[in-house]
């Protein structure tokens, strides 16, 4: 059994796509993945399961989605090591001054193609920074995410891939939670 981290994108705890985090727990139970942990109300789940592909995984789990709950919503799998080297990786922390605070991670369902990475890199907004690498795009937001341009929506429109962000505290708590699977 290998550990996975799921992360998905758009549910709320209230209103549209609404998917309280016991019911997402015993969908992934039902799904037969095993050691089911979840955190936070934002659709973040750690598990096992047999070696498989991560896109394979996040495909399963999205079509679960719809047919219990009858919407549609974005799913981004990562093994725990992947995660980890994500964390490792993050160049912000290496700068004098960064706010883990206000560092972010916005995972990409793929790697984006070079065009669409030469398109991304015409574009800055400061104080905000981000760097792209692999499939994650670091961010620095020392204004608050709520306040940035670089949101999902931006990735996504600019890179043509999924995307969904997580703080920095989230990254690591999950990271941590997955190392008790």
């Amino acid at each position: 059994m290998n550990t996975f981290i799921a992360i998905l994108r758009g549910i709320n705890v209230s209103g549209k796509n609404m998917i309280k985090m016991p019911e997402l727990k015993a969908l992934f139970a039902d799904a037969g993945f095993a050691s089911v942990q979840t955190y936070i109300q934002s659709g973040n789940v750690v598990f096992s399961a047999p070696e498989t592909e991560e896109a394979q995984l996040a495909a399963s789990i999205e079509k679960a989605i719809a047919g219990r709950f009858g919407f549609e919503v974005p799913v981004l799998v990562r093994t725990s090591e992947e995660w980890a080297l994500v964390l490792r990786n993050n160049p912000f922390l290496a700068e004098k001054d960064i706010d883990p605070a206000f560092l972010h991670v916005t995972l990409l369902d793929c790697q984006p193609g070079p065009e669409a990475i030469d398109k991304l890199m015409q574009y800055q907004y400061e104080p905000d920074r981000y760097r792209l690498d692999g499939r994650a795009v670091y961010l620095y937001c020392p204004g608050g995410y709520g306040n940035t341009k670089l949101s999902n929506t931006f990735f996504e429109s600019k890179l043509k891939v999924r995307a969904t962000t997580r703080n920095w505290k989230t990254m690591n708590e999950l990271y941590k939670l997955s190392l008790t699977v």
